[in-house]
C-alpha cells in the first residue's frame, strides 16, 4: 500500500517555472514507477510524464517535451516534476499515480494502481 501526496502547485505567470513534489509514505517506494497526470476543467486526464521504478527511464508527452522533467529520490520517498517555460494551456489539476514495478512507458490512467489528491497549477497570460 503506497499513499501519494502532491504539493508545489500554484498561480505563476505564462513562461515561468514550478517544481511539484509527490511524496509517498508505505513501503519499497523504490519499486514502483510512478506518473504525472493531469485534468484541466471539463476535460478529460491526461499523462504528463513517467519515471520507471529503477529511476533510469523517463518519458514525456509531446506537449510538454524539452519543458517538464521528472526525477526521484527514493531515499526522500519523493518523486519530483520540474515545470519550465510554463504555458496557459498547462493550467490544470496535477495527479501523482504509481504502480509496482512499473516503467516509463506507463501513459494510461488505468496502468496505476495508486493515486494523490493533486494540485493545482494556474498559469496567467
Amino acid at each position: 500500500q503506497v499513499q501519494l501526496v502532491e504539493s508545489g502547485g500554484g498561480l505563476v505567470q505564462a513562461g515561468g517555472s514550478l517544481r511539484l513534489s509527490c511524496a509517498a509514505s508505505g513501503r519499497d517506494f523504490s519499486t514502483y514507477g510512478v506518473g504525472w497526470f493531469r485534468q484541466a476543467p471539463g476535460k478529460e486526464r491526461e499523462f504528463v510524464a513517467a519515471i520507471s521504478w529503477t529511476g533510469g527511464s523517463t518519458s514525456s508527452a509531446p506537449s510538454v517535451e524539452g519543458r517538464f522533467t521528472m526525477s526521484r529520490d527514493n531515499a526522500k520517498n519523493t518523486v519530483y516534476l520540474q515545470m519550465n517555460i510554463l504555458k496557459p494551456e498547462d493550467t490544470a489539476a496535477y495527479y501523482c499515480a504509481a504502480v509496482r514495478y512499473g516503467n516509463e512507458w506507463r501513459k494510461v490512467v488505468g496502468q496505476y494502481s495508486y493515486w494523490g489528491q493533486g494540485t493545482q497549477v494556474t498559469v496567467s497570460s
